[in-house]
């Protein structure tokens, strides 16, 4: 009686284990939301990243309000750090593991950090969805052990000025933690 206890739970156990060389199932995407605060510390909004399906692209989408009308410049900055909300700077440069000039259009770059214009309505609103090969996780990811933080720009990128694109001042931060 006990050995035969003992084989039907080697035997369950053996059917939960996938045969050797067989692959694994694909790992479910990540997914990250986090609240956009602005510089008086006021929560503005909301983004959400999410993997793509190859988890070497990911999608980013933007809520936010308060913001002043027109094209604003957003980045990857290296560290999830929103804490002194007069200016973002604990937030670091961009993302830039391989040291990348910054800007989309430059020859010599873009940087880990850099990423398409937002627009912001006359009421202050912004709701866009963009991309970039940064990933979420794993090595180089925004999720690193210091986190990333998602900066916007007063102006826009123009997206070839060093460093930052004359993009302006930080006015709304959101920590990747």
């Amino acid at each position: 009686m006990m050995r035969r206890i003992l084989l039907g739970a080697a035997g369950a156990l053996g059917a939960a284990i996938p045969a050797v060389g067989q692959p694994s199932p694909p790992a479910a995407p990540q997914s990250y939301e986090a609240p956009v605060i602005n510089t008086k510390g006021e929560t503005i909004g909301r983004i959400q990243i999410r993997d793509g399906a190859n988890a070497l692209v990911l999608r980013l989408t933007i809520g936010a309000g308060g913001l002043p009308a027109g094209w604003h410049g957003i980045h990857f900055h290296a560290v999830a750090n929103c804490s002194d909300t007069a200016k973002f700077e604990l937030s670091k440069g961009h993302v830039n593991h391989d040291s990348s000039k910054h800007g989309l259009l430059n020859p010599e770059g873009p940087d880990e950090g850099d990423l398409p214009n937002v627009f912001a309505n006359a009421d202050g609103s912004v709701n866009a969805e963009v991309s970039s090969e940064t990933p979420l996780t794993g090595e180089g990811g925004l999720k690193d052990a210091d986190g990333s933080a998602l900066v916007i720009h007063a102006g826009e990128d123009d997206h070839t000025t060093q460093p930052i694109g004359n993009a302006g001042a930080r006015i709304a931060c959101a920590e990747i933690k």
